[in-house]
């Protein structure tokens, strides 16, 4: 991809990075482009010629984040580009990042469902079967099994609910790493009101949002932002989660949101509790205007055009600033520095 940077792990994968990074690749000028070496959160050579973008995802206290801590990587970027305000200032405080202008927040950019629609009718297109359906689409280790304790008791009071799990390590390429959680995918399996779908395109994964009802994700990972939970709110859905690491800042604070617990038991009992007044929100005719309403939010503020426009308002003063290969490079030493 002209520009953006591939590496041995993103190479394979196909999660929320990665689907930002190729959907950027595709639509930002190629004149642009051509000028730049965009790195995602792993750099494993540079390129001296171009200018060189380090475009976060990570969390801070991931092992690839230590390198912040050196002058000498930090000295090799023209820009730091992070994908949410919550990870900025995290950067901040665990590394020193200084708060100058060499690094920027851009949000990360969604496709609104329905072409961007918004009306009842998106609304009452969910209710073909007379099910309430639920889905969860992240990996196993951010709360799939707070989910799957919290939806067995609630499926004993609601008989109308189902759950769709769209879960596995396959969407980066780890098929090996979903071995430990088959004792978990087959409670989904074995479960009259659960679907386990495993992992599936992101294409296929918006058909089944367009067709849901509420996006459950007790989360107990510190996401840095959540496109999942933007396109979810895209298409309609009423979203519960904790207010954890970015999702607040990310959701705008619009949707069901609740104070976590890092006993999972408790974080269970308080998410069931959120997701059964979720259930019966939607069940009644007040829930259309908020989903309406959070749709049309996400699609304004998360719009792909509007974060083109400013990615590419960004990459045109950086070629102002360093327009040529010489004032692109860095002190000799950094020649010499090995990642």
């Amino acid at each position: 991809m002209l520009g953006f940077e591939e590496n041995e792990i993103s190479e394979k994968a196909f999660g929320g990075t990665e689907i930002a990074k190729r959907k950027l690749a595709k639509i930002l000028d190629e004149s642009l482009l051509k000028e730049f070496q965009i790195i995602c959160s792993r750099p494993r050579q540079f390129d001296w010629s171009k200018i060189r973008i380090f475009w976060a995802h990570d969390l801070p206290f991931d092992p690839e984040s230590a390198k912040f801590k050196d002058k000498q990587f930090l000295d090799s970027f023209h820009k730091f580009i992070f994908i949410s305000n919550w990870q900025y200032q995290m950067y901040q405080l665990v590394h020193g990042l200084p708060y100058d202008d060499k690094s920027i927040v851009l949000e990360t950019g969604i496709e609104p469902a329905f072409g961007g629609n918004v009306s009842n009718k998106i609304i009452e297109d969910k209710n073909e079967d007379g099910k309430i359906r639920l889905v969860y689409t992240s990996t196993p280790v951010r709360g799939l099994d707070i989910l799957i304790a919290s939806f067995k008791e609630l499926a004993k009071i609601h008989s109308d609910i189902h759950l769709d799990v769209f879960s596995s390590f396959k969407i980066y390429g780890w098929d090996d790493y979903d071995k430990q959680f088959e004792p978990l995918y087959d409670e989904v399996r074995n479960h009259p009101q659960m679907t386990y779908h495993g992992f599936v395109s992101n294409d296929e994964l918006k058909k089944h949002l367009n067709k849901s009802h509420i996006f459950a994700y007790p989360c107990t990972w510190l996401e840095t932002s959540c496109r999942a939970m933007l396109e979810a709110m895209s298409a309609g859905l009423l979203c519960v989660h904790p207010n954890y690491g970015a999702l607040a800042e990310s959701s705008g604070g619009l949707n069901v949101m609740y104070q976590g617990h890092h006993d999972k038991n408790k974080h269970a009992d308080i998410f069931a509790s959120h997701l059964n007044s979720a259930i019966n929100f939607v069940k009644s005719e007040g829930h259309k205007n908020t989903v309406l309403y959070n749709k049309n939010y996400v699609d304004t503020r998360y719009n792909i055009d509007r974060i083109k426009l400013q990615w590419e308002g960004m990459l045109k003063t950086l070629i102002k600033k360093y327009p040529d290969i010489e004032s692109r490079q860095q002190p000799k030493a950094m020649f010499e520095y090995k990642i």
